[in-house]
């Protein structure tokens, strides 16, 4: 398994290919104690008005910020590279995703940067066979198709697994990699 990539400059890259923890979005917590428990110093209306609306809306305005975030880390150079190679982002998440169903058995679904190009290309390697030793592509996004990343959750609908990993691909070390290896 691919630990590190290094791009033509040798500088080392952060080593997720993708970051595949859950990100979920943030809840109001419960409070330990019931509303009306500060009595008679801070009484229950106040508690109540305090957890429900404005700690509820300092919850919620996260979850936005977050959102935002992680939408304009898409955006940007990588983002113009996308659409230039693939039309748009659209487009380049279905044909990765039909690359990465496509695997027979196990293996990987890539985005990967051709150096001599200067082009995004997607690739699919079976079992362990690295993208930068079989296709000469530098790895920017790995999916990992095997089995074992997805069977406990999605059972053998491979669609669904890839479906829901869009949702926390960790497009900031994306990012990062693509600057690093045009340079």
């Amino acid at each position: 398994m691919l630990s590190r990539a290094v791009c033509g400059t040798g500088r080392q890259l952060a080593p997720a290919l993708g970051y595949l923890g859950s990100r979920q979005k943030h809840s109001l917590p419960d409070l330990p104690y019931d509303y009306g428990a500060l009595e008679p110093h801070i009484n229950a209306q106040i508690m109540q008005l305090h957890h429900s609306k404005h700690h509820a809306a300092y919850v919620n305005n996260l979850n936005d910020t977050e959102e935002k975030y992680k939408e304009a880390l898409a955006k940007g150079e990588l983002l113009e590279a996308i659409k230039r190679d693939f039309g748009s982002f659209d487009k380049f998440k279905e044909r990765l995703t039909a690359a990465s169903v496509g695997v027979q058995g196990s293996g990987w679904g890539w985005l990967g940067f051709n150096k001599e190009r200067g082009h995004l290309q997607i690739a699919a390697c079976p079992n362990q066979d690295p993208l930068q030793g079989t296709t000469g592509l530098i790895p920017l996004l790995g999916i990992d198709v095997w089995e074992h990343a997805y069977y406990l959750q999605y059972k053998n609908v491979r669609p669904d697994y890839l479906k829901a990993i869009w949702n926390v691909i960790n497009w900031e070390n994306v990012t990062e990699r693509y600057m690093a290896c045009k340079k």
